[in-house]
């Protein structure tokens, strides 16, 4: 008779115990997941990518030309210098973006 209030004891402790747990993995599972936003790309009406390809064509680091091209000529509405000698001052945006530094920032 002495173990029944023993026995009492441990199924009332294991039963909070596995409630526990299932409240939360309730809260987990329903728990709101932030949704990862899509880069916006730039239009391609632009003609941004041929551009830069031009652009970039003789630029010793053509993947980062190609980047910083494609950024500028987003932001310039697709204006972009002619070829890859061409003067900036065809595209006085794409000439006048810089760098945190104050530096040109398209190539």
């Amino acid at each position: 008779m002495n173990h029944l209030p023993f026995s009492i004891l441990l199924i009332a402790t294991l039963l909070l115990f596995t409630s526990s747990f299932s409240v939360v993995d309730s809260t987990i599972a329903t728990a709101p997941t932030a949704a990862t936003p899509a880069p916006s790309p730039i239009p391609s009406t632009l003609g941004c990518d041929d551009k830069c390809e031009k652009r970039c064509a003789n630029a010793g680091y053509k993947e980062r030309c190609l980047k910083y091209c494609g950024i500028c000529c987003g932001k310039c509405q697709g204006c972009v210098p002619s070829s890859p000698y061409a003067d900036k001052g065809e595209c006085p945006c794409y000439r006048d973006l810089k760098n945190s530094k104050g530096k040109s920032k398209c190539p």
